[in-house]
């Protein structure tokens, strides 16, 4: 003990007479903290005000802010976080959270979630991917879902005066749509995140871990009778059944205005009225509906959540720029300037005023996020879900089918 305080008594000497910079923690000397977050996740004004408001309270903290295209960033932070040239916080997408912890290269803020974010009010589909082995390596940011837009002027010709508020009444409506000419709803034959919220509805998974290691479950009963949903509701239009719902683009066979509804975030409402201006203020949103009316079926939940590196020089800067981001000031800036769901359904009435972010944020109460297993994205690479989904709608044995894509799922994920 005695040896470590000279050593330190010295060291305060020299830094003293000019021969090494602050020691941490004293002095005036500015931390730069560095933040990556990707293009168009926030806007520059949004990115502005936040940088400004933090500098502010924090008078010792400089943010450096460097905006990231999606392309080609998955290896880039698997090279920052193994080389140790990360920056403090990044932005991943809520999905990508497990491959990054796999690594051991992510710092786990449990103990912050728990006792300082309230971690047990954040929506399910961005908190349950970013928990890796019990530890929250990833913090919620900010959501966005699938919801049902619809051609308010076909649902009122067709006598039908309020959205439906079960499946039952859904398929229903739907039928009673799909008629002279009309497409009841339009709906591609591959659309798998679509059917993964089904088959959570039922109970169903797309995989589970088994004895340490994961299992696809495309051919449990339960994700059997979420496929048979699909079916029917599928049916119900001309949707493709051999390709997804970018072939071609849902938004332009909508925009033609014979479909009276299709499955996807509000945003496509932008490209819908581009291409026919005739719909502006024509379209109408709802969640999801779920097997029974007491709430609105399971969504697939995108967007992102916020990671800081382990080896970062700066743990308690970048916690800080976590907690501002994730915090309620900022989760309603960012909601209601984005258009995005909050990270909590308690800040919901930030977008109460936008119909269609509304409707998104009542069904990502209900949302799920993907397989927790740092090989699912070699499941979505290949996709055996889509080809599957197809052999169904075209007739074959849905237990036979479903049994042959939950092995290929299985061997993907352990590779």
């Amino acid at each position: 003990m005695q040896r470590a305080l000279a050593r330190f008594a010295a060291l305060v000497s020299l830094c003293a007479a000019g021969a090494c910079g602050t020691l941490p923690g004293f002095g005036d000397d500015t931390t730069e903290v560095t933040v990556w977050l990707m293009r168009n996740s926030a806007s520059d004004d949004f990115v502005q005000r936040f940088k400004h408001d933090f500098e502010k309270e924090h008078e010792n903290v400089a943010l450096d802010v460097r905006i990231q295209d999606w392309t080609g960033i998955g290896a880039k932070i698997d090279s920052a976080l193994a080389g140790g040239t990360a920056p403090d916080v990044i932005e991943v997408g809520n999905t990508q959270v497990p491959q990054y912890a796999a690594s051991g290269g992510l710092l786990d803020m449990t103990l912050e979630s728990i006792r300082d974010w309230g971690s047990d009010a954040w929506l399910p589909g961005l908190a349950q991917p970013g928990n890796v082995d019990g530890m929250q390596y990833g913090i919620p940011w900010y959501a966005a879902n699938r919801v049902v837009i619809y051609n308010k002027d076909l649902f009122g010709a067709a006598g039908i005066t309020r959205p439906p508020k079960d499946r039952a009444e859904w398929l229903a409506d739907t039928a009673k749509l799909n008629s002279g000419g009309n497409q009841g709803i339009y709906l591609a034959g591959q659309d798998w995140y679509t059917l993964a919220g089904f088959v959570w509805d039922e109970g169903g998974e797309l995989a589970r871990p088994d004895t340490g290691d994961w299992k696809g479950t495309l051919d449990s009963p339960a994700a059997l009778r979420g496929m048979e949903f699909y079916r029917q509701l599928q049916a119900l239009g001309n949707g493709p059944k051999n390709a997804d719902e970018e072939t071609p683009p849902q938004a332009g066979v909508f925009a033609k205005g014979h479909v009276a509804q299709m499955i996807a975030v509000p945003g496509a409402a932008t490209a819908i009225e581009k291409a026919n201006p005739a719909l502006a203020g024509r379209l109408g949103y709802f969640p999801i509906p779920g097997p029974t009316e007491a709430k609105p079926g399971a969504v697939f939940t995108g967007g992102s959540d916020l990671i800081i590196p382990r080896r970062t020089r700066h743990r308690a800067q970048a916690v800080q720029v976590v907690a501002a981001l994730a915090g309620e000031k900022w989760q309603t800036d960012l909601a209601a300037t984005m258009n995005y769901v909050p990270n909590k359904s308690s800040l919901a009435p930030a977008v109460e005023g936008r119909p269609g972010t509304a409707a998104m944020a009542r069904g990502a109460a209900q949302g799920r996020a993907t397989p927790n297993s740092p090989q699912w994205p070699a499941v979505e690479a290949e996709n055996p879900i889509k080809p599957y989904m197809t052999a169904v709608l075209n007739g074959a044995d849905p237990k036979r089918a479903a049994k042959a894509a939950s092995d290929r799922i299985t061997s993907l994920l352990f590779p």
